[in-house]
């Protein structure tokens, strides 16, 4: 996960050093691998922000026009082959000496001063690539109409991205806002909520589309949003720089915002072109058998009855939760937008992804687990950047499938509790102010606090996974180290176990190799070993989904799999070979599970060697198993 220390900045004021803020992330939040920091390689006197006075053409170059700039040291020419270059604009200019990449070559570079076609050039007006911001070189970068003339690009482009392991089943954890939660919440700083005001026009939207969840086991929710009248162009320049620092490229407005709002909440979203819906019909459900799908990245795929499917009257649009269909997706000319946020269980979308070796930005938030309510207020957020930045009037209301609605659970702490697992007594005060910080709602009680995690924590279970997060915030380097209290109990005794680990060291002793093997095996493994009259061994119990068909059948003899290893080694080896093993033999009952018995299964054989390791010729025979079991007798 990416996080730019300026997208950072726009919820929660940090000033700290980017060492102590990467630290204090990792020490309470997600591990921060590393940082980059974009702009540092920009010299402040040399690359700055130019305004753009006036654009002639080249006396002797079609292609090339010659731009008066102004950098704030008065006016210089420079020539340039951008065809997106006008007066007025605020550019990025470099003067002589600034270090660059090369556009064409991609190495970098130590700008001259040089005569283009006859025409001194005075400096350069930059692209993206040249800044190293991306491989983006069709034409200059243009600022935002705001940029201070003069000043150092840096302070205008200039940031840290920092590189974020999230290795917790928290979705909230792989969006900007939710870190900013987190950081606001450590930090005791203020965090700014998100903007979520749109108008709406008169008609509904439940009168636009319909809406069918045919698989409620499998998705949780369903909500839909129609938008008419959208304009579909290139995004502002701040959206698709955040996208670019995030490593995703910007495609046009409509799909920008939906992948940025992914990145800032953790909830996956995407828009349809409504005219391409057919039928007016959007229908969740698992593949019919023969069904393919032609997904955004133009691979056709073969579809299994357990993958869900969102559809249209006449079939498939998208995989559920992982990726579109090509069939519907936003293009220049979309006027209309569906715009889909929906809840799907982790286990279905993992199962898909596995199937089809198709991991997504979507797919991966989906597997961490997100919570149902969460949809709805992502909703507000993508309409309220999509009527700013690509017009259009929101039809009223949401479409909102939830079947079965599940309410916020409640989590009873007590002080105690607290106290054992932390270690100290952590102040009423301070226990409120953690916890409302990262959005949970606290009733304080006689002995400890009722406790309402918000709809973005559905990982928040139990007790003790509340007390974690008020150790974290915190912070573990304030709990002091203390000597264990108390007494500790007296081992009770354990004569099988201490018996078993008392032969497997005489063993050792003895040249014995010790193997260890699966519980599970095959029949043809276990059915030589076993005495056709032994009722129970003949009744092994079975694996309802063995991983492998040699691993169906808990063994109900050690027998087996010991002479399996032997021969296995043997082939490998010359001389004698001694092994066994301490396992359980796994006996049928009455009851649903089988009754485990220690035993130790042991085999030798191959050549004996004397002392000088010379082979003698003679085979390991009953005489050495016998004086094997007699010293482990005499040494027990």
């Amino acid at each position: 996960m990416k996080l730019p220390l300026s997208w950072l900045r726009e919820y929660v004021d940090v000033d700290l050093s980017i060492p102590e803020l990467a630290a204090k992330i990792t020490d309470a939040i997600a591990e921060v691998e590393g940082w980059e920091t974009i702009g540092g390689d920009w010299d402040p006197n040399l690359v700055r922000v130019a305004t753009v006075l006036r654009v002639e053409p080249h006396p002797n170059a079609d292609r090339l026009r010659l731009a008066t700039v102004d950098a704030g040291e008065g006016e210089r020419t420079v020539v340039c082959g951008a065809p997106n270059v006008a007066a007025g604009q605020k550019v990025a200019f470099a003067s002589e000496g600034a270090v660059l990449v090369d556009g064409h070559t991609g190495q970098v570079t130590k700008l001259k001063r040089n005569s283009i076609r006859g025409v001194e050039s005075a400096g350069m007006v930059l692209s993206e690539k040249e800044l190293g911001l991306s491989e983006e070189h069709d034409g200059i970068l243009v600022l935002p109409p705001d940029a201070p003339v003069g000043r150092p690009l840096v302070e205008q482009l200039g940031d840290v991205v920092f590189d974020v392991s999230t290795w917790a089943n928290r979705a909230d954890l792989l969006g900007v806002y939710g870190l900013a939660r987190e950081v606001a919440a450590l930090l005791r700083l203020p965090l700014r909520e998100l903007e979520t005001s749109h108008a709406e026009g008169d008609q509904p939207a439940t009168a636009k589309v319909e809406v069918v969840v045919e698989a409620p086991d499998l998705c949780r929710r369903f909500t839909a949003s129609v938008i008419e009248g959208v304009t579909v162009g290139p995004s502002p320049q701040w959206l698709q720089d955040r996208l670019r620092r995030m490593g995703q490229r910007p495609i046009n407005n409509i799909v920008d915002i939906t992948n940025y709002v992914m990145l800032e909440t953790g909830q996956p979203l995407h828009a349809f072109d409504y005219d391409l819906v057919r039928g007016k019909r959007i229908e969740v459900r698992t593949a019919l058998p023969g069904e393919r799908l032609t997904t955004l990245d133009d691979v056709d795929r073969e579809l299994t009855a357990d993958m869900l499917m969102i559809c249209d009257a006449e079939g498939p649009t998208g995989l559920a939760g992982i990726m579109g269909g090509g069939a519907s997706e936003v293009h220049a000319g979309t006027t209309n937008v569906l715009l889909e946020i929906a809840n799907f269980t982790p286990a279905t979308i993992r199962r898909t992804t596995a199937a089809l070796k198709l991991r997504t930005e979507a797919s991966l938030r989906f597997e961490k687990g997100i919570g149902p309510e969460t949809p709805a207020h992502t909703q507000h957020r993508a309409l309220h950047l999509i009527e700013q930045i690509a017009g259009g009037t929101v039809a009223a209301g949401l479409i909102d499938v939830y079947p079965s609605p599940l309410p916020l659970p409640s989590v009873g702490v007590s002080n105690a509790r607290v106290e054992k697992v932390l270690g100290i007594t952590v102040p009423e005060a301070e226990v409120r102010r953690i916890l409302e910080a990262l959005g949970f709602t606290v009733a304080v009680q006689p002995e400890g606090y009722t406790v309402t995690p918000p709809y973005w924590r559905p990982d928040v279970l139990i007790h003790d996974d509340v007390i974690e997060e008020i150790g974290r915030i915190y912070g573990y380097d304030r709990i002091p180290p203390t000597m264990l209290r108390g007494t500790l109990p007296a081992p009770e005794p354990r004569p099988v176990e201490d018996l078993r680990e008392r032969i497997r060291d005489i063993a050792v002793g003895l040249g014995f190799y010790e193997v260890i093997n699966y519980s599970l095996v095959d029949e043809r493994i276990l059915n030589p070993v076993v005495d056709g009259t032994d009722e129970l061994r003949n009744r092994p119990m079975k694996a309802v989904n063995p991983v492998a068909s040699q691993h169906r059948m808990l063994r109900t003899s050690l027998r087996g799999s010991v002479l399996q290893s032997f021969a296995a080694n043997l082939r490998r080896h010359q001389g004698a070979l001694r092994l066994f093993e301490a396992g359980v033999e796994y006996l049928p009952t009455e009851a649903d599970l089988p009754h485990e018995r220690p035993v130790i299964c042991a085999v030798l054989g191959g050549s004996r060697e004397d002392r000088w390791a010379r082979a003698s010729g003679d085979a390991l025979d009953f005489y050495d198993a016998s004086g094997a079991l007699g010293a482990i007798r005499d040494s027990l």
